[in-house]
């Protein structure tokens, strides 16, 4: 009981946090996860309790509203998250009875707060196991109000997907969004084979699930059985982690070693070093990043790495044109999104982003493609990406793109350079490739390559 309270305590502290700094629950996750003393299946639980209370926020708040005299958004922060994160417990989760979980709410509570305060979480979560059947929702579920509290997302958001993707792909995507992602890593192989790493990863985590990726020939899938982050092999520079269609990404760009190259938005670094293990380490890769303060993290993870083939520099990739005075047998644009195919990991993303945000996001993405064009020389390649799924941040973006710049075309090569299983599965468009989060359950990405005609 101690350790499940410690876990509990643990996530209630990341929860209050998130809501009181705007922070993002993973990183306040891994910082604290790192500080705390819990073992494994505790350090298990905690992130579990932190991710489905954020995931399941609106569906929470709609239920507790109806069991409060007062709005939720009234009470104490730590009162409501405390509330939130044990009504998640008992509707989510089947490993823990749902009275020992309203017992050891109360007993935060009167930890935490006054007598008055453990009575009514006590009241509150009584209630709730006593009437919860009021909460079913029709399955499926109808109206976009339904499918936003079945599925724990706004409802802008339903409305978008169900017009792009109908009705039975979003409810898919709507679904893989609340599941936990996986982890990925990426084989550094200047220094191991996949084998080889795989072997040396099972015999230190025996008890996880190690496959190969299907998205990527440096790519590992690993399930259950700890933190890959923490072992030996990876401060050693083995591996990094890295999603699986993110690493899709820079092999589309298919680097040669001796090249010269750029990636224009590049913290913290994953594609920036990938590019340079495609090029063995051998060629110029410049790395740009807007932000100065995210520049070391993509010298930290080339250092680790053992790669001394990149440069980074802080910069807005869109002056790079007039300042660097450079050209590039490549260019990277991963360019800033909505993010909306990483909600799995960030699942923040589902209560603070607006719709209008998308529109100051395409122009950006327009201005870092002007400039973007203007580096590349005659027969150099483009490769454009997003961690979204919104077609004006992708394939429209594309089409807009190729319209005023007819020096630009899409690679003809670019459907036989994707993996087997992405031709299958991915949504190929005319302007790229888009993968949904249920396809492979790596993140939803856009990948298009472009060709500056000689």
């Amino acid at each position: 009981m101690e350790n499940r309270m410690n876990a509990r305590h643990v996530a209630l502290d990341i929860l209050i946090q998130w809501e009181e700094r705007d922070g993002y629950s993973n990183l306040l996750l891994n910082e604290s996860l790192n500080r705390s003393r819990l073992g494994a299946r505790d350090r298990g639980l905690a992130t579990e309790l932190v991710y489905g209370t954020v995931q399941r926020r609106n569906t929470l708040d709609w239920i507790l509203n109806s069991l409060l005299k007062q709005d939720l958004s009234t009470l104490d922060v730590w009162v409501a998250q405390l509330l939130r994160l044990s009504v998640y417990q008992m509707r989510y989760l089947d490993k823990i009875p749902s009275r020992a979980a309203v017992h050891e709410a109360v007993d935060i509570a009167k930890q935490r707060g006054h007598k008055g305060v453990a009575g009514l979480v006590n009241g509150v979560l009584r209630s709730y196991l006593r009437r919860k059947e009021e909460w079913r929702l029709p399955d499926p579920p109808k109206t976009v109000r339904e499918w936003a509290l079945a599925y724990s997302h706004p409802k802008w958001m339903v409305r978008r997907f169900q017009a792009v993707y109908g009705e039975e792909e979003a409810r898919r995507i709507l679904e893989a969004d609340n599941r936990p992602p996986e982890i990925s890593l990426r084989t550094q192989p200047l220094k191991n084979g996949r084998k080889a790493l795989m072997d040396d990863l099972q015999g230190e985590y025996p008890e996880a699930q190690i496959r190969p990726s299907l998205l990527s020939e440096q790519g590992i899938v690993f399930r259950g059985g700890g933190n890959p982050a923490a072992s030996p092999l990876y401060r050693e520079g083995r591996f990094t982690i890295q999603d699986e269609s993110s690493m899709l990404v820079s092999e589309l760009v298919a680097p040669r070693p001796g090249q010269r190259g750029a990636d224009l938005c590049a913290a913290p670094g994953g594609k920036s070093t990938h590019l340079a293990e495609q090029m063995r380490d051998q060629g110029d890769l410049f790395a740009y990043d807007f932000h100065p303060h995210k520049v070391r993290l993509i010298e930290e993870n080339a250092e680790r790495l053992g790669l001394s083939s990149i440069e980074a520099e802080a910069e807005d990739a869109r002056r790079l044109p007039e300042k660097s005075g450079k050209s590039f047998d490549f260019v990277l644009l991963d360019a800033p999104c909505s993010g909306l195919g990483v909600i799995r990991r960030k699942p923040d993303i589902k209560w603070r982003k607006e719709p209008r945000e998308i529109d100051e996001l395409v122009r950006l993405q327009k201005e870092l493609l002007e400039a973007a064009a203007e580096l590349i020389v005659a027969g150099g390649v483009l490769v454009y990406s997003t961690c979204t799924m919104e077609p004006r941040e992708n394939e429209e973006q594309i089409r807009d793109f190729l319209r005023t710049h007819p020096d630009f075309s899409i690679d003809p090569s670019f459907e036989n350079r994707l993996p087997e299983a992405v031709r299958q599965k991915g949504w190929l468009r005319k302007n790229g490739v888009q993968i949904l989060p249920h396809h492979f359950g790596s993140d939803g990405f856009f990948i298009t390559r472009l060709i500056r005609n000689e």
